[in-house]
């Protein structure tokens, strides 16, 4: 009879290992499940995001192998939680949602600007990758032959002074040149963040970005070509009249008319802007009356000074003043002990209030304008939220022959910056896409 009853409770035990399952597989997911699934993994990604932002901060202002290695991991972290989070949320997909609450679905999968592969191996290698590209640029010297090495600093600043197209091409070869290691890194960064994108399903990492502007990726690219179409003849106008000014001063030989102007006359490692060269395009007889950097040092303004400038501009506009973290824990001027990025950018560490400012400044005009750029950001991310936009084609058939670097950038820049660069074997320093990844 013992024996019996114990047949019969095995029974029961698998008809109900069986049955309860099934049911409860069949359970569909409901708007309660997601609004707290979407809430818990808010507070989880928080959580990382700012382990992550204090790690980056560490290892832009202090660069070694190991602070290289702790951004690393942090930013793995960050990456695959929200790769996981994302492919798990499709099981609310199609779902009736509070609008609130599907915005935040629908953003979850583009909150990252660097997807990584689900391998652990390529998701190690791609965390890695970014933050040595990081260390690369930021540690990258220019050594003239029995002179001095020179950083991005010391290049920029002769760059916008000197008026020698010999001393100047040899300044702009000279920095690009610390983009060789770069290239293959780059290349393999891009294969390993397109293969992320496509696994949570975009056709590669440009789509990913160009998805949170509230539009599809392709209306985005649309409306980008819209608006830019839209200011061209007053941009060629302009590059032609600085080109007309430069050939005077350098001659047709090296500035031919009708041609782009070469890139390195243009007082800027970027091009991005040309205010460095004012003195040499300015129309005739249009003396600003004022030389700002000159007046910057006739008053003996300090790093902290400048920064004050800016700060007292935005408070004019209404905002409130900075907090005093952001004065205590910013970096305004480059340590005499260590490596540093120094290329200026704006800190958000916590999503709430602890702003920085990442630059090393020189006391000049140049930096005045840059400080107060810098500092709309950190207003910016104090009082609301925006997105920034960048370019990284990928191939979206994964059997289709990959493209290399230049044959996309290439005819990308001939197009939106007419200025070639003085010598093509070093046209990869693509940090600028990748280091704000």
């Amino acid at each position: 009879m013992r024996l019996h009853r114990l047949a019969l409770i095995a029974l029961a035990a698998i008809v109900l290992s069986a049955v309860v399952p099934a049911r409860a597989a069949k359970a569909p997911p409901t708007p309660a499940e997601a609004k707290a699934f979407i809430e818990q993994a808010e507070s989880r990604l928080l959580t990382l995001w700012i382990d992550a932002e204090r790690a980056s901060w560490v290892y832009s202002t202090f660069i070694t192998d190991d602070t290289e290695l702790i951004q690393a991991q942090a930013r793995q972290r960050v990456i695959d939680e929200t790769v996981r989070l994302s492919k798990e949320a499709q099981r609310f997909k199609g779902l009736k949602l509070e609008k609130d609450v599907a915005r935040k679905f629908a953003l979850l999968p583009i909150s990252l600007s660097l997807v990584a592969p689900s391998d652990p191996a390529k998701s190690k290698e791609l965390s890695e990758i970014a933050a040595q590209m990081e260390g690369i640029y930021g540690k990258g010297k220019y050594c003239p032959q029995g002179k001095e090495c020179m950083d991005i600093g010391a290049i920029s600043e002769r760059l916008a002074k000197s008026r020698d197209p010999k001393e100047l091409k040899e300044l702009w070869e000279g920095w690009h040149a610390i983009a060789v290691p770069i290239r293959p890194k780059y290349e393999r960064f891009v294969t390993l963040a397109n293969e992320g994108a496509t696994e949570i399903g975009f056709d590669n990492l440009g789509a990913l970005w160009r998805s949170g502007y509230d539009m599809p990726p392709g209306e985005f690219a649309k409306e980008m070509d819209r608006l830019f179409n839209q200011v061209k003849p007053l941009y060629e106008a302009l590059h032609c009249y600085v080109r007309r000014r430069l050939t005077e001063t350098y001659g047709p030989e090296l500035v031919p008319p009708g041609k782009p102007i070469p890139v390195q006359l243009l007082g800027n490692l970027w091009a991005q802007q040309w205010g460095n060269v004012y003195d040499l395009v300015a129309p005739p007889a249009s003396d600003r009356g004022y030389d700002l950097t000159k007046l910057l040092e006739a008053k003996k303004v300090d790093e902290k000074q400048l920064v004050g400038y800016a700060e007292n501009f935005f408070k004019s506009l209404g905002f409130a003043r900075l907090p005093p973290t952001f004065w205590e824990r910013s970096l305004f001027v480059k340590p005499k002990d260590r490596d540093v990025v120094c290329h200026a950018s704006a800190w958000d560490i916590d999503w709430k209030s602890d702003l920085r400012l990442k630059m090393c400044i020189k006391i000049n005009d140049d930096d005045f304008v840059t400080v107060h750029h810098e500092l709309g950001h950190n207003f910016g991310l104090l009082h609301a939220n925006f997105w920034d936009t960048r370019i990284v084609p990928g191939p979206p058939n994964p059997n289709a022959p990959k493209p290399s670097i230049r044959s996309i950038c290439r005819p990308l820049r001939r197009r939106l910056s007419p200025a070639p660069r003085p010598s093509p074997s070093n046209t990869t320093a693509l940090f600028r896409i990748a280091a704000v990844l």
